[in-house]
């Protein structure tokens, strides 16, 4: 296969798998040694054993960190703080791509980023939806409210005054309490329960100080 011809497979493709290149009569072990080939070029981004992504100039669209992220660890949904930074509820700029997985955790740095995975177990994996990044991208995300409650979950002592205000959560008005405490319940688990119940009042009283002003 010419790398031309890659190109004219893969060039609508943020990332791409090597089945895509195993299509009809072709040998694969020849493919993955001129995938290897062109990796050590510089043509092509390996992001994990079997995912690739063309490097510029060569690609048409910059994949997204969060489409990426999708397809390092299936299954998985971004959130904890990279989901936090995406919907304005925290101030900082997040470095790392985190997920929530039901598979092993780990951690992989690519030309793309740095992409983190951190377990879930099968019950609380929950609370994402498919979001609209533009150009064609699309990947599972965790909701607001399930993000911030995935994060309390995996952090020792998450639940605590101290950990929430550490947070400097911001713009609580996109949360939405009643789901924040609906997630929080069906979890079943007394940490997020109170949780919730404090990020709630947390809410309101940021609520009533805007009013005041």
């Amino acid at each position: 296969m010419e790398f031309t011809r890659l190109v004219a497979i893969v060039g609508d493709e943020p990332v791409f798998e090597t089945g895509l290149l195993l299509a009809g009569d072709v040998d694969p072990a020849h493919i993955r040694r001129q995938l290897s080939r062109w990796v050590r070029a510089g043509r092509v981004y390996q992001l994990r054993r079997g995912l690739y992504a063309l490097a510029p100039p060569f690609r048409k669209i910059r994949p997204h960190p969060f489409l990426v992220a999708n397809r390092m660890a299936p299954p998985s949904y971004v959130s904890l703080q990279s989901a936090l930074a995406f919907y304005g509820l925290i101030p900082e700029v997040v470095p790392v791509t985190t997920s929530a997985t039901t598979s092993r955790p780990g951690r992989w740095e690519t030309p793309l980023g740095a992409f983190a995975f951190r377990h879930l177990q099968s019950d609380l994996f929950t609370g994402y939806r498919l979001i609209d990044l533009g150009k064609g991208q699309q990947a599972f995300v965790a909701t607001p409210e399930k993000a911030l409650l995935d994060l309390i979950y995996l952090e020792p002592e998450g639940d605590t005054p101290a950990y929430l205000q550490e947070l400097r959560l911001q713009n609580l008005e996109r949360l939405d309490p009643e789901a924040l405490l609906r997630y929080a319940e069906r979890s079943g688990r007394p940490k997020l329960q109170r949780a919730a119940r404090r990020v709630v009042a947390l809410r309101q009283a940021e609520k009533e100080e805007y009013e005041t002003l």
